[in-house]
């Protein structure tokens, strides 16, 4: 009996382990299995984990540095590059950076190409539908339109084709249209510069240690505004075809405004029609040129501006040449009054004392054939110039040479400043410091005195720029197109305040007509236009844009000053 219950009790036990064994493997087995899930669930997540991060990182690089979109099926990928924002002279922005959208059309995916092509017309009837149409038949991925702003994309969005494509790009944009068209220049589709500063800077703009730090220029945009509007309003009066204006600081070259008109939108992207006149431009200024010879003659002490000129003819032969006056003038002028008067015999016979030597020289020094040094690609060549007969007494009075605006605007800074020879310059805190002088400081007063009277004289051809407490002086040019012998070019350089010259203000129209119904204010008569001379409407411009700026300019108007002086008195 108990060898039984021994046998019993042993099989019992037996049985008990072997069924121990048994759930305790089951238990491994799925506690392995479970691990293992677990560990694939792990190494999914951090995979998931670490592609994220990749691509944040990624997109945190290419934020920082470029832009890069990416197209579809068989478009090619692109780079677009960041650039750094360009502001006025006090912060204003003028061109900066932001996001925008690329639209490109894949044929494949289009199902009803004729009625993709019915919606396109409907809501986008400025678009080409022929080359659209040419371009779907041809299967290939192409451009609908470049740089759409947020409401295209939605209207385009919402015809619900998907062989429609927006890609997200940086599109370059600036704040004031037309309004620094001819300076700031475009860039391509790719962000990189094309025209103007755009393209002079381009390296600079693109620099990515420098992107939070913006080109700060010299320009000032309310200014540029108000001279804009008077020179568009100019081209209506005088139905001029076109028009040029630079202000600019006779001490440090710093261009403060600079219009050249016609302009253009730089926001479009189309092909640039027009020059820049100022930088651009090369023109015969004409009697302008008349301060320069009687600069040199003063610099050279070869008379002084009380020296007459006695028995001046009113018409003079030069070899095949006939020079004359176009006013009868007295036969005795002195020095000044050639140049207030604008006699072409009398600067002819002033020329003629200084002789070719000289004359040369002073133009040399000038660099007055050269291309002007700006920070803009669109420069001017004057045309080949070689001293032949009679050169020397054309160019006396401005005609057989050419420059352009700005060389002269930049010459009459010198000719008022003391006597150097200065740089123009469109970036702030970056002035050229060794000047060149090219004329004595008396010589530069003796020049500033004339320029004023030229304005305040009875006989002198500026009187409608005579805007009272400012203190205008300056030169009137009136020429043909070298190019065009039946178009007119009239020019006005204006310097002010002329007890201590700050500025200089250079106005050209382009075939300007007879105002006849405007009335002038002249000399304190109200009389109609009748005449085409650039006393009549360059300066007649210049006086309006100098009663305007001269307070944002903080010029001191004497006469408000005495006025106040009187009442407070």
């Amino acid at each position: 009996m108990r060898k039984k219950s021994k046998t019993i009790k042993a099989s019992n036990q037996s049985s008990f382990y072997f069924e121990d064994y048994i759930e305790t493997n089951r238990k491994n087995k799925f506690a392995k299995k479970t691990n293992i899930f677990l560990d694939r669930i792990y190494l999914l997540f951090f995979s998931f984990f670490c592609l994220i991060l990749i691509f944040s990182i990624k997109i945190i690089h290419i934020s920082s540095n470029e832009i890069e979109t990416f197209n579809q099926g068989n478009e090619p990928s692109k780079f677009v590059l960041l650039r750094r924002d360009i502001v006025d002279r006090n912060g204003i922005l003028i061109s900066r950076n932001i996001k925008s959208f690329d639209v490109a059309i894949n044929p494949k995916l289009i199902k009803d190409k004729n009625n993709f092509l019915l919606k396109i017309r409907l809501n986008f009837p400025s678009l080409p539908i022929n080359e659209i149409e040419k371009k779907l038949n041809k299967n290939q991925w192409f451009y609908l339109k470049r740089r759409i702003d947020q409401s295209e994309r939605e209207k385009l969005w919402a015809l619900g084709e998907k062989g429609i494509i927006f890609e997200h790009i940086q599109a370059r944009m600036y704040t004031h249209g037309n309004l620094f068209s001819h300076i700031i220049g475009q860039v391509d589709y790719d962000n990189y510069g094309v025209s103007g500063l755009e393209k002079y800077f381009d390296k600079e703009l693109k620099d990515k240690k420098l992107l939070k730090k913006p080109i700060k220029l010299t320009l000032d945009s309310n200014i540029q505004y108000i001279i804009n509007k008077e020179l568009n309003e100019a081209l209506r009066i005088f139905k001029a075809t076109g028009g040029g204006a630079l202000l600019m600081d006779v001490k440090t070259g710093d261009i403060i405004s600079l219009v050249s008109l016609p302009n253009f939108n730089i926001n479009k992207r189309e092909e640039i029609k027009y020059i820049n006149k100022i930088t651009k431009g090369v023109y015969e200024l004409g009697s302008v040129f008349k301060t320069f010879t009687v600069a040199m003659a003063l610099d050279y002490n070869l008379f002084t501006p009380q020296s007459e000129i006695k028995d001046i003819p009113r018409k003079l032969k030069c070899s095949s040449h006939e020079i004359s006056d176009i006013k009868e003038f007295p036969k005795n002028l002195s020095v000044e009054n050639i140049l207030i008067r604008s006699s072409n015999i009398g600067t002819l016979l002033v020329a003629r004392k200084i002789g070719e030597k000289k004359f040369k020289k002073f133009i040399d020094d000038t660099n007055l054939l050269k291309s002007p040094e700006i920070q803009l690609e669109e420069v001017g060549n004057p045309i080949n110039f070689n001293w032949n007969k009679c050169k020397l007494e054309t160019v006396s009075f401005g005609h057989g040479i050419t420059t352009t605006p700005l060389q002269a605007a930049s010459i009459y800074a010198a000719l008022v400043n003391g006597g150097r020879l200065i740089k123009p310059n469109l970036i702030k805190n970056n002035q050229t410091k060794n000047y060149k002088r090219i004329i004595s400081e008396k010589t530069s007063q003796d020049i500033t005195n004339i320029l004023r009277k030229v304005v305040t004289d009875k006989k002198g051809t500026a009187s409608l720029a005579d805007v009272h407490g400012y203190n205008v002086g300056g030169k009137t040019g009136t020429s043909q197109n070298y190019k065009d012998k039946n178009e007119n070019l009239n020019t006005f350089i204006s310097v002010f305040p002329t007890q201590e010259p700050k500025y200089t203000l250079l106005v050209m129209l382009q075939n300007p007509q007879v105002a006849k119904n405007l009335i002038y204010n002249y000399r304190g008569m109200k009389i109609k236009g009748t005449r085409n001379e650039a006393g009549w409407n360059s300066v007649y411009v210049a006086g309006k844009i100098i009663k305007k700026i001269g307070p944002i300019l903080a010029i001191n108007n004497e006469e408000f000053t005495n006025h106040v002086a009187e009442k407070i008195n």
